[in-house]
């Protein structure tokens, strides 16, 4: 009964506390929360989200650590914490920066809004069209050897990727691709960025990966691929200049030679599509061909 006790002692805290309050602490504890879901909500779209889960890792760690009572570890700790806090400042200035220029926009106030979170993911939204125009475009540049570079969103913002690029805001089709990865085309050196079932950027470059375990023979274009994958939780398709091959970079991993079924089911799978999505898209296009069939009659 030692626990009912325990329990029943935080339930008569929390309605002491509760009398305590007056306007001024609640106004206080919505501001508070407020400002808490945005920091994380701009944080799950950054490189501050796993940076974020690392640091709960260790500090269970840590917590251990302090319950066991190992001293020696808990002060390295104890001596480490500044030069971290500073080292983690270092690594996220880019998405700071980025978050402060945000509150100097005039959409800031909008965005704050959980409708902004909400207007996103209906962007973001990856259509089995948009995998079949991307794949469709790989295989006709794939035969005729044209280099591609396709990045495709998921859940990590590309923004600090897309500013070095050329605007295009345009929706995914085949014939797209093909002409702006053609050779001697303005846009054709560099990548292209996908963002649901848009090409919001062209010719945008991408940091190179330092992985010493690709193959030699591979070029910038696929260290590219495999470099932004590293960073960000995009997935990139790549076609080969020389060989004409298709390959994907997802999480610092290459996969190279696939065939057009193979990179339609890698990207189904990468980008969270069910073979349960494919199956009610074919079935709805079923029934209006049916439908259009019996018009005609």
């Amino acid at each position: 009964m030692h626990w009912f006790e325990s329990v029943r002692g935080y339930i008569e805290n929390i309605i002491l506390y509760t009398k305590m309050l007056n306007w001024r602490d609640v106004v206080e504890i919505i501001i508070i929360a407020f400002l808490v879901y945005y920091i994380l909500a701009w944080m799950k779209t950054t490189r501050a989200w796993r940076l974020l889960k690392g640091l709960i890792i260790i500090s269970i760690f840590l917590f251990a650590a302090y319950r066991l009572e190992m001293s020696a570890i808990m002060w390295i700790a104890q001596n480490v914490l500044g030069f971290a806090v500073t080292a983690i400042i270092v690594v996220l200035q880019p998405e700071l920066r980025h978050a402060l220029e945000e509150l100097g926009q005039k959409s800031f106030l909008p965005s704050f809004a959980f409708s902004s979170d909400a207007s996103r993911r209906a962007q973001s939204v990856f259509s089995e069209k948009t995998i079949n125009e991307i794949t469709k475009a790989c295989v006709e540049m794939g035969k005729a050897k044209t280099g591609a570079l396709i990045v495709i969103e998921k859940k990590e913002s590309l923004k600090d990727y897309e500013r070095t690029g050329i605007e295009v805001d345009a929706v995914v089709t085949s014939q797209l691709l093909i002409n702006i990865f053609e050779h001697n085309t303005p846009l054709h050196d560099g990548a292209v960025i996908i963002r649901g079932n848009r090409i919001t950027r062209a010719t945008c470059y991408l940091p190179l990966t330092d992985n010493l375990g690709l193959s030699k023979e591979l070029g910038t274009r696929h260290r590219a691929g495999v470099g932004i994958s590293e960073v960000t939780d995009s997935m990139t398709v790549i076609v080969s200049e020389e060989t004409g091959k298709i390959s994907i970079a997802y999480e610092g991993e290459l996969e190279r030679s696939l065939s057009e079924e193979e990179m339609k089911e890698k990207m189904r799978r990468l980008l969270n599509m069910n073979e349960e999505d494919g199956t009610k898209s074919r079935r709805r296009k079923k029934v209006q061909k049916q439908g259009k069939e019996q018009a005609r009659k």
